[in-house]
C-alpha cells in the first residue's frame, strides 16, 4: 500500500462528502421542494448538464473496461466506442431539446414514468408501475457494477479487501446522494467529468514521451495478427459482423437511459440546452478516443504482461498511471508528492464509478418515490415525506447492489453494464424516440413497448447470449415493433393529448418553467 495513493483517494472521497453537505445545507434555506431535490429546480446550466449527463454515463469501465478490451484483442473492440459516439451524438441533437420541452409541457414532469403518463393526458398508473419496478431491479444491477468497480481498485492499488473498498465507496456515494439530491449529484459529476477527461488525456500523452526517452526498453512481446485489423474480434483470424452489430448496438442505449435523460429535463434554458449539446459532444469524443488510446499504446508500452491473469487486462490504466508517475519522479525527484499525484489520478477510475452509480440511486430514488410511493402509497404526501421516501429507497438499492457486487457469482464490471444498458435501452428507448416524434402513439402502445423490450432483452440474455448479438438489438427492435402495432391497433389518441404534442414541439420560454 502507498500512503499518499491512499491520501489522495480519501481527500477526495472527503470532497464529494462536503459538496454534498454543501447543497443539503443550500437546499434546507431553499425549502427545498420535490423538484428541487429530484431535478434541481430546472436549473442547470450548460457546463454542468453537460459534464453531468456525460461522467453519469461512463462509469469505471471507460477507464478500465473499454482500454482493457482494446489492449488485449485489438482494434477490433473500438465499435462499441463508436456506438456511443453515434449514439450520444444523436441524444443531444434529437432527444434533448424536445424532451426538456415536452417533459415541460406534459404538466411539468420530473421522471421519465410521469413524462410517459403525462404525454397521454391520462389517470392510468401501468407505465407508472411497470418502469418503476425496472428502474429498481435495474439500477441495483447497473450499481453494483459500479461498486465492483470501486473494489477492483482500491484492491489493486492500495491491497485493500474488495469488499472493504466497496463498503466504503458505498456509505460515500449514498451519503452525498441522501444529503444533496440531484443538484449535489450534478455538481460532483461536473468535477468527477473534468477529472476523468484531464486523466485519459494525459496519461496516454505522458506514456508517449516516455516511450520516446532514451532509456525506455521496448517490451519483448506477441502482438495478435489480427490486432490491428477493425474487422476482427481479435479472438479469432475471421471477420465478426455480430460483435461489430454488437457495437454499434450500444448507441441504441442513449435513448432509454433514464438517468441520461433526466440530464436534459434540467437545464435551466434552450440557450443552456445549445451550450450542453456541444459542451457534451465534444467531451464525449475526447473521452472515447482517450480511452481507445490508452489500450492501444498500452499494448505498445507495457506488452503482453497483462494478458496472463483473468481480467488482468482491466488494469492497464492503472498501470500506466503508476509508470507514469515513477518516471516523473524518478527524473524529477520528490518521490511522495508524485506519488499523491498518481493517486489523485487514480481517483478518476473512482469518480468514473461514483458519478454513475450516484445518479442511478437518485433516478431510482425519484422513481420510486414519485412513481409508486406518491400514487399508490400516499396520495396526499408531501414534499418532504416524498423526499424522506426517496431516501430510503436509496440506502436499500445500495444495499442490494453491495451484496450483487460483493457476490463470488458476479461476472465483473463489463458483463454487469452491458446487462443493465441493455435492459434500459430495449425497454425504454424505443419508446421515447416514439413518444418525441409519432403522435400516434397511444398509452396502451407505449405500455406494450416498455413490457415487450425488456422481456426479449431478458430472453435473448437468458437463452440466447451464445449468438454474439448483444441482447439490446433484438430488445430495441421488438419494443419498437410492440409500440407501433399496438398504437396502430388501438384507439387513436385523443385531441388533448394531439395538442400537447403540437405545444411541445415549440420553444419554450426561461421564464415557463418555474
Amino acid at each position: 500500500m502507498k500512503v499518499p495513493e491512499l491520501t489522495a483517494m480519501l481527500f477526495y472521497c472527503v470532497f464529494l462528502l462536503v459538496i454534498g453537505l454543501y447543497c443539503f445545507l443550500s437546499e434546507r434555506k431553499r425549502e427545498g421542494s420535490e423538484k428541487e431535490y429530484f431535478l434541481g429546480g430546472r436549473g442547470m446550466n450548460g457546463w454542468v448538464s453537460a459534464l453531468s449527463a456525460g461522467a453519469s454515463d461512463m462509469s469505471a469501465w471507460i477507464l478500465m473496461g473499454l482500454p482493457g478490451a482494446i489492449y488485449l484483442y485489438g482494434v477490433g473492440q473500438v465499435w462499441i466506442a463508436v456506438g456511443l459516439f453515434i449514439g450520444t451524438v444523436s441524444a443531444w441533437i434529437f432527444i434533448a431539446p424536445r424532451l426538456r420541452r415536452y417533459s415541460i409541457a406534459a404538466n411539468d414532469s420530473i421522471t421519465i414514468p410521469q413524462f410517459l403518463t403525462n404525454r397521454f393526458c391520462t389517470e392510468k398508473k401501468g407505465i407508472l408501475i411497470i418502469s418503476a419496478i425496472v428502474f429498481v431491479v435495474t439500477y441495483c444491477v447497473y450499481a453494483a457494477a459500479s461498486l465492483y468497480a470501486c473494489g477492483t481498485l482500491f484492491n489493486t492499488v492500495l491491497g485493500m479487501e474488495p469488499k472493504t473498498a466497496m463498503i466504503i465507496a458505498t456509505v460515500v456515494i449514498v451519503v452525498y446522494t441522501f444529503l444533496g439530491g440531484y443538484s449535489a449529484v450534478c455538481w460532483t459529476d461536473f468535477f468527477q467529468g473534468l477529472l476523468m477527461l484531464a486523466a485519459l488525456l494525459f496519461v496516454p500523452i505522458m506514456v508517449l514521451l516516455m516511450m520516446n526517452s532514451a532509456e525506455f526498453v521496448k517490451p519483448a512481446a506477441m502482438i495478435p495478427a489480427n490486432y490491428w485489423n477493425w474487422f476482427s474480434t481479435g479472438k479469432c483470424d475471421w471477420k465478426s459482423w455480430s460483435d461489430i452489430i454488437s457495437g454499434l448496438g450500444w448507441g441504441f442505449g442513449y435513448a432509454g437511459m433514464p438517468h441520461i435523460l433526466i440530464r436534459y429535463f434540467s437545464v435551466s434554458s434552450e440557450k443552456e440546452m445549445n451550450k450542453s449539446r456541444i459542451i457534451g459532444c465534444v467531451w464525449f469524443f475526447f473521452i472515447l478516443l482517450s480511452a481507445c488510446a490508452v489500450g492501444l499504446i498500452g499494448r505498445e508500452f507495457i506488452g503482453d504482461s497483462l494478458t496472463t491473469t483473468q481480467d488482468g487486462n482491466t488494469l492497464i490504466f492503472i498501470n500506466m498511471v503508476r509508470s507514469v508517475f515513477d518516471w516523473i519522479a524518478g527524473n524529477v525527484g520528490g518521490t511522495v508528492i508524485w506519488v499523491f499525484c498518481a493517486g489523485f489520478l487514480l481517483s478518476a477510475i473512482l469518480a468514473a464509478a461514483m458519478s454513475t452509480a450516484d445518479s442511478q440511486l437518485l433516478a431510482s430514488s425519484s422513481a420510486f418515490a414519485s412513481d409508486l410511493y406518491k400514487p399508490l402509497v400516499r396520495k396526499n404526501a408531501s414534499d418532504k415525506e416524498m423526499m424522506f421516501a426517496g431516501r430510503a429507497i436509496v440506502i436499500v438499492i445500495a444495499i442490494v447492489a453491495f451484496i450483487i457486487a460483493s457476490r463470488p457469482e458476479c461476472k465483473g464490471l463489463m458483463d454487469l453494464v452491458a446487462c443493465a444498458w441493455g435492459a434500459f435501452g430495449a425497454a425504454f428507448g424505443p419508446v421515447i424516440i416514439l413518444a418525441l416524434y409519432w403522435k400516434r402513439l397511444t398509452y396502451s402502445g407505449a405500455l406494450s413497448g416498455i413490457i415487450v423490450g425488456f422481456a426479449v432483452d431478458a430472453l435473448w440474455y437468458i437463452f440466447m447470449s451464445k449468438t454474439g448479438i448483444y441482447e439490446i438489438v433484438p430488445g430495441f427492435i421488438a419494443g419498437f415493433a410492440a409500440s407501433v402495432i399496438v398504437s396502430l391497433l388501438s384507439k387513436a389518441p385523443e385531441q388533448t393529448v394531439v395538442d400537447t404534442f403540437e405545444k411541445a414541439q415549440k420553444k419554450i420560454e426561461n421564464s415557463e418553467v418555474n
